[in-house]
């Protein structure tokens, strides 16, 4: 009986080079059931790479691979995975309700046809031809042949780039869905925002090493930094001036100062303005706390 948290994808002090390029270096990675796991990393911190192993699409130099207990190439690990990358070789001439039997027809038990429309929100697509397709459309359309089969790994490389708010949002709830079902969620996105509202744990890439995990609370908690948000007579560039603040600026009516001593500036502004109100105070969001956890590694 498959169990929620087992490990069923490993990379094991894995390192891959190209040329003199370092890509990986000796990184550990678990895959576990029933979470979504983001990989975030600047351009050529490593994430196509490590996702690329894992597929069985390149060859660590040292260390290894496995999926299910099994290297990634096995035809038997294959059939219980599903992969969106960046890039999709697929028949662009076909329409998408024929590229759905296709990529249906390599799975002993592949999901319905009605189950794939549905999860990937594909319904107004079927007759369309890919080639016709917008890159938004062509995104969905490329979830949707990543749902063919049961995947009890799904490999999500940047898979929103180019939707809408509305086609994104359907992609997230689905995502959800298969996690609770006990899917495993390999993804890797640019847009922070949405490793915070989906991961359950977060590794962070920095020049083919891992420089942060843990889950997306555990990553802001790294960083000191806090955001003051406010309303106050008080001149956002005289606020910049303090020695604990690192920027201050307008939004509307109010007063927004990032810092790494939010008790020390809370006190100075409320000294400084007896009318200030609304005075918000939270931790930095993923997206500070990977900017300054990859300056920390560069």
């Amino acid at each position: 009986m498959p169990q929620q948290g087992e490990v069923i994808g490993q990379l094991d002090s894995a390192s891959k080079r190209y040329g003199a390029v370092l890509a990986l270096d000796r990184i550990n990675l678990d895959v576990r059931r029933g979470e979504v796991l983001a990989l975030l990393g600047p351009n050529g911190a490593g994430k196509t790479t490590a996702i690329s192993l894992l597929l069985g699409l390149l060859e660590a130099d040292t260390g290894s691979a496995t999926l299910f207990g099994a290297t990634p190439k096995s035809l038997s690990a294959r059939r219980r995975i599903g992969a969106m990358l960046q890039t999709a070789g697929v028949p662009e001439t076909l329409t998408i309700g024929e590229l759905i039997a296709l990529f249906r027809s390599y799975y002993a038990q592949p999901r319905s046809v009605a189950d794939i429309v549905a999860l990937a929100g594909v319904e107004q697509l079927l007759d369309r031809r890919y080639a016709k397709l917008s890159g938004g459309q062509q995104r969905r359309a490329q979830f949707a042949l990543a749902l063919c089969g049961h995947a009890e790994i799904l490999f999500l490389d940047e898979p929103t780039t180019g939707l809408d708010i509305e086609a994104r949002e359907t992609m997230w709830r689905t995502i959800r869905q298969l996690v609770a079902e006990g899917c495993a969620i390999v993804l890797t996105t640019h847009y922070l925002e949405e490793a915070e509202a989906l991961a359950d744990r977060v590794v962070v890439l920095a020049r083919g090493r891992i420089v942060a995990e843990g889950s997306v609370a555990q990553i802001r908690a790294r960083v000191a930094q806090r955001r003051i948000r406010c309303i106050s007579k008080l001149q956002c560039d005289t606020v910049a001036t303090w020695p604990e603040v690192r920027s201050a600026a307008r939004a509307g009516a109010h007063l927004e100062i990032v810092t790494d001593a939010a008790e020390v500036v809370v006190r100075q502004l409320l000294f400084e303005d007896s009318e200030l109100c609304e005075l918000e105070v939270r931790r930095a969001g993923l997206a500070e706390a990977f900017v300054e956890i990859t300056k920390e590694a560069a």
